[in-house]
């Protein structure tokens, strides 16, 4: 099955699954798919279904569950907060985050963010695709822009922050090794185009869960820092293990 769909509907045994009209003209007219083909199914609930076409049609379709293909395989308790940048690398960091694991994808606005207002829709939809492409059964929540002082202010207990400070590239700073295989819940926040301000910088390294850390001796773009945190991250604390 080299199709995979995210649907909405309820996965199971013989269960059947309408299409919609994007999804009917994806797979009839893009795809040419016909009744009698084989198409993978997960809605990030059930798992991932090996799905028949029953019905096709130009607007619309039917699909129905054979057999369960993969369990549901939920991404480790991980958040990445980022800064918006110019459109095309904000959907790179979403895709990427989708990919790589986190749970939940939060764009936040700093004082030296560039973007005033997200597409939510828009990403939403890229780490629907990003998803399909990659194998996962679970999609990533990409939440409306939130402010960072108003989300550090409610920040939920127990989980913790990993800060990205530009300012500190070279600096040899690392994870501490004894939060290493911790199973606490975690955020990851990369800034801005423009680097956070000092009174930003100031209040994350005051905060008692944020950890600073270097992403190497150089500078990073906002895209290339994403995922270059969420590898370390990934090795040192999540599923890649």
């Amino acid at each position: 099955m080299k199709i995979r769909l995210y649907v909405e509907h309820p996965l199971g045994q013989e269960q059947t699954v309408p299409l919609d009209r994007d999804q009917a003209h994806y797979l009839f007219g893009v795809m040419r798919q016909s009744v009698g083909a084989q198409v993978a199914l997960f809605n990030g609930r059930d798992g991932e279904w090996r799905a028949e076409v029953v019905e096709a049609g130009k607007r619309g379709g039917v699909l129905a569950c054979r057999e369960q293909t993969k369990p549901l395989q939920m991404p480790p308790d991980l958040w990445l907060l980022f800064a918006p940048i110019k459109k095309a690398r904000t959907d790179f960091i979403v895709e990427k985050a989708a990919e790589m694991g986190a749970a939940r994808i939060i764009p936040v606005q700093t004082e030296f963010t560039n973007s005033e207002r997200i597409r939510q829709d828009r990403l939403q939809a890229h780490a629907v695709e990003a998803a399909e492409q990659c194998g996962g059964t679970y999609v990533p929540e990409v939440s409306e822009l939130h402010r960072l002082d108003r989300l550090l202010a409610d920040w939920p207990e127990g989980r913790q922050l990993l800060f990205c400070d530009e300012a500190a590239a070279g600096a040899g700073l690392a994870l501490d090794p004894a939060l290493r295989g911790a199973q606490a819940p975690w955020a990851i926040l990369i800034g801005p185009e423009g680097g956070f301000s000092e009174a930003e910088r100031a209040k994350l390294k005051a905060l008692p869960f944020a950890h600073t850390i270097s992403l190497g001796p150089r500078i990073l773009r906002a895209d290339t820092a994403a995922v270059a945190a969420m590898t370390l991250w990934q090795q040192a604390l999540g599923d890649w293990q």
